[in-house]
């Protein structure tokens, strides 16, 4: 089986309405279509890159390359979890945590995308306290990062409402442009002050945090 060889295969995030889990063939292709659908409205940049504004095919083939790549490279010292969300059975969109030297570090950061379809239902919070979870409870993490494209509401606002604090600001420059990034930041200590939902953790043992460097500080509370 594909989790003998790549453990964290074994993970599933689970909440009242959302399984989070590392995608197979057929969620990469449930994924291409989410993302072919559109994954924000008109007049919005949430992201460095334009693949958003791609044509729905290009769309489509960048989420699935784009993730295959991701999974190709995880290892203990640089890693990246790219979930896909699901609800009621149906992938509708990708939550990922990625992490540099977690081990010395102590801190990872979460990027997410929703189809359009399922913006405005509080979704995005709640896969990102799934996310956080995973972190914190399951790999003792101390500190998680964002970042959000000045103009972008929607994420600021998630990353306000599970108890981020502001940490900075970036200029990162896309064809020529400058671009303002507000970057944010969640200690152990506002995740447990902010702490909503309910997350079942299933799959995570020894060799998964073996996977992620996080074999000396796993099960922290």
């Amino acid at each position: 089986m594909l989790a003998d060889y790549l453990p964290t295969y074994r993970l599933r995030l689970r909440t009242e309405r959302l399984e989070l889990r590392l995608p197979d063939f057929d969620d990469f292709a449930a994924l291409a279509d989410v993302a072919a659908a559109g994954i924000h409205g008109p007049g919005v940049r949430p992201y460095l890159t334009s693949w958003a504004q791609d044509p729905p095919v290009e769309r489509g083939r960048t989420a699935i390359l784009w993730n295959l790549r991701l999974l190709a490279q995880c290892s203990p010292e640089k890693w990246n979890l790219p979930f896909v969300t699901v609800l009621d059975g149906a992938v509708i969109g990708k939550q990922e945590i990625v992490a540099t030297d977690f081990k010395v570090t102590r801190e990872a950061a979460t990027g997410s995308w929703l189809g359009i379809a399922h913006h405005g239902k509080g979704l995005g919070t709640e896969m990102r306290a799934a996310a956080l979870e995973l972190m914190f409870t399951g790999l003792g993490a101390e500190y998680a990062l964002s970042d959000s494209l000045d103009g972008n509401p929607p994420s600021e606002g998630v990353s306000r409402k599970l108890g981020y604090r502001p940490d900075g600001i970036e200029h990162q420059v896309a064809n020529g442009e400058r671009l303002l990034s507000r970057r944010w930041r969640l200690s152990r200590e506002d995740w447990l002050a902010h702490r909503r939902y309910e997350v079942a953790i299933e799959g995570l043992d020894d060799d998964v945090r073996a996977m992620l460097g996080a074999e000396e500080h796993g099960r922290a509370g």
